[in-house]
């Protein structure tokens, strides 16, 4: 399971100087099964008719779930790289942030799944993914 020794400004230096940084991502907490996140809905993330784009979406999506892999890992002996992603986009988001919650569907020697329900502000659901990981030994 996902390591919750790890503070959330250890795992939130982890979104310096990458794509998550510049999507505003921000890990806001870290639980044995699930791991979650927020991220704004503003110009840098969405598409040109003004709504959350859907690879915004797939970012934060991703993002959650690669994290909570590296989490349920031997860093120092292996690496995550996603493998496949896939999203359903169910509601229009204009403004204000979306919030994902990543949960563990399988966590295995060289696979792990998670499931990602990204919601609004309301809580309404936004987003759903589905990402498989792969455990890679260095």
């Amino acid at each position: 399971m996902i390591d919750t020794n790890v503070s959330l400004k250890a795992i939130n230096a982890l979104c310096k100087g990458n794509m998550c940084e510049h999507l505003a991502i921000e890990i806001t907490d870290v639980a044995q099964k699930s791991l979650m996140g927020r991220m704004p809905v503003d110009a840098r993330t969405r598409q040109p008719m003004g709504l959350l784009h859907g690879g915004a979406s797939v970012a934060l999506a991703e993002t959650l779930g690669s994290i909570a892999s590296s989490l349920c890992i031997d860093q120092e002996k292996q690496f995550c790289v996603g493998l496949e992603v896939n999203a359903n986009h169910l509601r229009a988001v204009k403004e204000g942030f979306v919030y994902g919650k990543a949960e563990a569907v399988h966590i295995g020697k060289k696979t792990h799944v998670w499931d990602i329900r990204i919601s609004n502000e309301q809580q309404q659901l936004v987003c759903i993914s589905r990402l498989t990981v792969a455990v890679i030994d260095k």
